[in-house]
């Protein structure tokens, strides 16, 4: 009851804002069609800039896959994406209200910020779809600059030199909370706090570089994220799915129950994901970065598992977290690297 009654108040808020944008103050329910079309969008954005990697690929359809038995055929949105049956202007045709136009706007914004500020050719895409789905841009200002805002940030704040003595823990520490918040923020209904978990993950990885002594530049951060075999635009990508098909989408056409249950698997993933993140970037700056990639690879492997395992024992912090934090709190974490 407890969190049906914060969900509840997230929704409060994303009507309040529907009404301040203009848009209809209680949203309409998303129809299939609508689902699928605001997931092709999400895959059009995350194949925007051109520069996709086979490992980027690889890792969408793993999700693709993964969702394949949640009442949406998502491989097949991917084809159609890939095959160029869906478009910005099957977008426009297939999405009613204007709720669900500019719910598909705010997830590719936020997916073309994902690994950093949206370059040239993804901002040309933003412009094409805000103009696609008839979006006045005085209305999506804001978004757009927070999560720009989000995605330029250096993680490159210098902290204090952590002492020798007690760093293990004080480490260990760091790496835990942050696996809460981050597991509060899927909880949040708002699309901007899912994608702060990105940044938050990278400024964690900073913090323990440096309490080891290494000076770390967003360059270095994203790589080693990539080798460990975390991709920053699909995780954003595989954050809004969920939400789309077991959350958001859950919440707004009456299946409480089924957003309820999608939240919380979420949370479980970014709890853990961000508990491996910072158990494999201590283990490697620990040994003075000697580790290779394939050793790399099977600590975030094992860590993933730990982190599944240990994020029911802090479920009552994370839903804490999740009452304290409003999205105005996130944005200020985001950006304090």
């Amino acid at each position: 009851m407890q969190l049906q009654n914060a969900l509840r108040i997230g929704i409060g808020e994303h009507h309040e804002i529907s009404h301040s944008r203009g848009m209809e103050t209680e949203p309409l329910p998303l129809t299939p069609q609508e689902h699928r079309a605001i997931l092709g969008i999400c895959v059009l954005a995350a194949f925007a800039d051109g520069a996709q990697t086979e490992q980027e690929r690889a890792r969408i359809q793993q999700i693709v896959n993964g969702f394949g038995e949640q009442g949406l055929d998502l491989a097949l949105v991917y084809q159609d994406v890939l095959g160029g049956k869906f478009t910005l202007t099957t977008a426009s045709t297939q999405l009613q209200t204007l709720s669900a136009r500019a719910l598909g706007y705010e997830m590719a914004v936020c997916v073309c910020n994902a690994d950093g500020a949206a370059v040239e050719a993804e901002k040309k895409f933003l412009t094409d779809l805000r103009q696609a789905l008839r979006l006045d841009s005085s209305t999506t200002a804001s978004h757009e600059q927070k999560a720009q805002a989000l995605g330029s940030q250096p993680p490159i704040t210098p902290v204090p030199p952590m002492p020798d003595l007690g760093r293990e823990a004080q480490v260990d520490s760091m790496i835990l909370n942050a696996a809460i918040l981050n597991g509060a923020l899927e909880i949040m209904p708002h699309t901007l706090a899912t994608m702060a978990i990105v940044p938050l993950q990278m400024r964690l990885v900073y913090q323990i570089g440096h309490a080891y002594g290494f000076e770390l530049d967003r360059g270095h951060i994203k790589d080693f994220l990539a080798t460990v075999g975390v991709g920053l635009t699909s995780q954003v990508f595989e954050g809004f799915t969920r939400h789309l098909i077991e959350g958001v989408a859950g919440r707004l056409t009456g299946g409480f129950v089924g957003g309820i249950l999608g939240e919380a698997a979420g949370s479980a993933v970014a709890f853990a994901s961000t508990y491996a993140i910072g158990q494999v970037a201590k283990s490697y700056y620990a040994s003075g970065r000697t580790l290779t990639a394939s050793q790399l690879k099977d600590v975030f492997s094992t860590m993933l598992q730990n982190g599944h395992a240990l994020r029911d024992r802090y479920s009552g912090d994370i839903l804490q977290k999740s009452r304290q934090t409003n999205i105005a709190d996130v944005l200020s974490m985001a950006r304090q690297q």
